[in-house]
């Protein structure tokens, strides 16, 4: 006789990494409790000894994502350029994730930990309160509508942009848009485009620019 396939006992954080994944492969909407019950192949009622509600599991689902950012250190400069890297990547493997992060009510420890991070990093950079509160403001409004933009795009691929392009331009009456169209066929349908590859240049811009406030508060 063949052994009953043996079930993974449930825990907290076994609920709150199924509840992700779920999220990644169906979207946010596909999150209940029932449905991740049957996931965890238990009752529903089970799942309850573990987490309250699905607030709880939201809440649960962001801490996991910021343990998934890297928390900054050493010098305020390389240090937002690596974290903005990575906070994107961490974004795009999670699609759910941008109106959430900031959205919970009752944040959990790494999500604390990462904002206070961020705080020391630019505080022991040289930025007063205010600057710090500027640069943390200006920092993850790009990332994040960056990610939106990214993420909501109707091409992926080089492929991709030529087709929709294609649908857009054959449809036009000669010389009408003469920009749009010298910039896409300029630089949006040049081989090895990717929108991605703006995210660098944006972010270098901001952070020079936050250099430069931070030396004029200085004087």
């Amino acid at each position: 006789m063949r052994k009953a396939k043996q079930r993974q006992p449930i825990s907290r954080a076994r609920a709150l990494q199924m509840a992700v994944q779920l999220a990644d492969r169906e979207g946010l909407e596909a999150l209940t409790m029932r449905r991740l019950a049957a996931v965890l192949e238990v009752e529903a009622m089970s799942l309850y000894h573990h987490v309250k509600n699905k607030n709880e599991i939201l809440d649960g689902m962001v801490d996991l994502l910021f343990a998934e950012i890297d928390i900054p250190e050493a010098d305020w400069k390389a240090a937002m350029r690596r974290r903005a890297h990575s906070a994107r990547a961490a974004l795009l493997r999670h699609r759910w994730a941008i109106s959430l992060m900031e959205s919970r009510p009752t944040p959990g420890p790494n999500n604390l930990a990462h904002h206070d991070a961020v705080i020391g990093c630019l505080r022991r950079g040289g930025f007063s309160v205010p600057l710090t509160a500027h640069a943390y403001a200006v920092l993850d409004s790009y990332v994040r509508g960056f990610v939106h933009t990214e993420l909501n795009l109707p091409f992926k691929t080089s492929e991709e942009s030529h087709a929709v392009a294609s649908g857009i331009f054959d449809r036009l009456p000669p010389g009408l848009y003469p920009h749009l169209i010298e910039l896409t066929k300029e630089h949006v349908l040049k081989p090895g485009y990717s929108y991605g590859n703006e995210f660098a240049f944006g972010l270098d811009l901001i952070l020079d620019g936050l250099e430069r406030a931070k030396e004029r508060e200085g004087r």
